[in-house]
C-alpha cells in the first residue's frame, strides 16, 4: 500500500473513532421516534378497524325498466347527491377516541352463472339517503335488499373445487389525468344533426356476463369514498400539472403588458424573449396538448371519490374458462386514450406469479386468498394496497357504473321491469 494512503488513513482515523463512539452514545434516542410511529399506525388501525366492524350493511338490488331513456349526464347527478350524503369527515374527538372514517360504499356488477345483477352495498344508516338520490333522478328503478350473493359459494376458495383469477386495476398515469368518459361515447345522427345516438360501454360488458355457464360467475366491483381535499389533494396535484404542461413561469411576479411593452422598446429584452413573454404559454400549446390540460382542468373542478377497482372470475374446476378472465379487462380498455389515462391490471395484485418461481403455488395461493377475501369484506380504502386507490370522478364514475336501458343493451338474461309504475290519479279521495 503507497505510503501517503497509509498517512491518510492515520489522520482520518480519531475522526472515525469519535464519530463511532458518538454514535454508540445516541443511537438509542432514535428508538422513541420509531416506536412512537409505530404505535400511532397501530392504534389508528386497531380503532379504524373497530368502527368499520361495528358499522351494518345491507346489498340492495338495482332493476331497471325497459326504457331508460335519461342520458348519462343523470347519473353523475346520482353520483353528486350521494357524494354529498356519504361526505362526514370525522372531527378531532372522532378521528382519535372513536376511529371513525369515512364510510363507503361498493358498486358491484355481477354474473351470477349468466344472470347479470346490478348491486349496491352501503351502510344501513345511509339507505333512505341512497334511495332518495336514486329515485330523484330513476324513479321506475326499483330498488330491493337481498342477501349477499359472495355467501352463495364457498368461502374456502381456492380450493379442490373451485379456483379464480383476479386482481385490482389502477390507471397508468396519475389520476388527476381523466379517463375517456360516457362524452365521447356518442355518435351525431345523419337526418338529425342534433340528434345524440347514445353508444353505451355498459352493454359489451353486460352481453359478455350473459354468456357465462353453470357453474361460473364474474364479478366486478369498485370501493369508494367520498373525497374531500383532507382526503385527496388531487386539486392542488391537477393544479402543479397543468402549470407544469403549459410551462407557466413559477416566479409570481409578472409584469404588466405595459411594463413589457417599456421593455421591448427600450431594448431590455431581445425580439424573440418579447414575443414569448408578451404572449401567453397557453398560446404555444399544441391543439393535442390544449386538450389534455382541458381535461385535467376539467376533472379537478367535479367532486369525486378515492376508488378501489376489482374483479374476479370465479369457476368450479371443471367448467373454468381461463379467457372468460379478460372480460373485465376487455370492458376497461374502452375508456383508455393515449394521451389521457388508461386503467390496467395492477401487477401486484394480479393471481399469477412472475419469476422468481420460489414457492410458486403456495404465493398464487395466497395472492388468491387475499384478494377473494378483499373483495367479499368491501374493506374500506384505507386498507387497501399501498397504490391500489386512486381518484375518480363523478363523471368517471358514472361512465364505469350506470343504468342500461334496453335499447342499448338488450340482452334477455338481464331482467327487466315490464310494468311502469305510476303516480296515484289527482283524483283519488284523502283523508283530512
Amino acid at each position: 500500500m503507497p505510503e501517503f494512503l497509509i498517512e491518510t488513513w492515520y489522520q482520518i482515523l480519531p475522526y472515525l473513532e469519535f464519530i463511532f463512539v458518538i454514535f454508540l452514545s445516541i443511537w438509542w434516542i432514535v428508538l422513541p421516534y420509531y416506536a412512537f410511529k409505530l404505535l400511532h399506525w397501530s392504534y389508528f388501525l386497531w380503532k379504524n378497524t373497530q368502527f368499520v366492524l361495528a358499522v351494518d350493511n345491507i346489498i340492495l338490488e338495482f332493476k331497471f325498466p325497459r326504457e331508460i331513456v335519461k342520458p348519462l349526464k343523470t347519473m353523475e347527478d346520482v353520483f353528486a347527491l350521494i357524494w354529498g350524503a356519504m361526505f362526514d369527515p370525522p372531527n378531532l374527538k372522532e378521528r382519535y377516541f372513536e376511529g371513525k372514517v369515512l364510510l363507503g360504499f361498493s358498486l358491484e356488477i355481477v354474473s351470477l352463472e349468466g344472470v347479470p345483477h346490478f348491486y349496491l352495498r352501503i351502510p344501513t344508516g345511509s339507505r333512505k339517503m341512497i334511495e332518495a338520490a336514486v329515485h330523484s333522478q330513476y324513479p321506475s328503478v326499483e330498488i330491493s335488499e337481498v342477501e349477499d350473493y359472495t355467501r352463495n359459494i364457498p368461502w374456502d376458495i381456492p380450493n379442490k373445487e373451485w379456483d379464480l383469477w383476479g386482481c385490482n386495476y389502477m390507471p397508468t398515469k396519475s389520476d388527476v389525468y381523466p379517463i375517456k368518459t360516457y362524452k365521447k361515447f356518442f355518435e351525431q345522427g345523419v337526418e338529425t344533426p342534433y340528434e345524440e345516438k347514445r353508444i353505451d360501454p355498459i352493454s359489451d360488458l353486460i352481453e359478455a356476463f350473459s354468456k357465462l355457464g353453470k357453474g361460473e360467475q364474474l364479478w366486478f366491483q369498485i370501493l369508494a369514498s367520498s373525497a374531500g381535499d383532507d382526503e385527496n389533494d388531487y386539486v392542488k396535484r391537477g393544479k402543479v400539472l397543468v402549470n407544469e404542461l403549459t410551462k407557466r413561469p413559477k416566479s409570481k411576479e409578472v409584469k404588466s403588458l405595459f411594463g413589457q411593452a417599456i421593455d421591448v422598446f427600450t431594448g431590455n429584452i431581445s425580439e424573440e424573449k418579447a414575443e414569448e413573454k408578451l404572449l401567453p404559454p397557453e398560446m404555444f400549446l399544441t391543439p393535442g396538448e390544449r386538450e389534455v390540460v382541458s381535461a385535467i382542468e376539467e376533472k379537478i373542478s367535479k367532486p369525486g371519490f378515492n376508488c378501489s377497482i376489482r374483479a374476479m372470475y370465479i369457476a368450479k374446476k371443471d367448467v373454468f374458462f381461463s379467457p372468460n378472465k379478460v372480460i373485465p379487462i376487455a370492458y376497461m380498455n374502452q375508456f383508455q386514450t393515449k394521451n389521457l389515462n388508461t386503467i390496467l391490471p395492477f401487477k401486484k395484485t394480479i393471481t399469477k406469479i412472475q419469476p422468481p418461481d420460489i414457492m410458486q403455488e403456495r404465493r398464487a395461493y395466497l395472492r388468491k386468498r387475499d384478494l377473494f377475501m378483499r373483495y367479499i369484506l368491501r374493506d374500506s380504502p384505507f386498507t387497501q394496497y399501498p397504490g391500489g386507490v386512486c381518484f375518480l370522478s363523478t363523471e368517471e364514475l358514472a361512465t364505469l357504473y350506470h343504468f342500461p336501458g334496453f335499447e342499448v343493451a338488450p340482452t334477455v338474461q338481464l331482467e327487466r321491469l315490464e310494468i311502469k309504475k305510476a303516480p296515484p290519479p289527482s283524483t283519488l279521495p284523502i283523508e283530512d
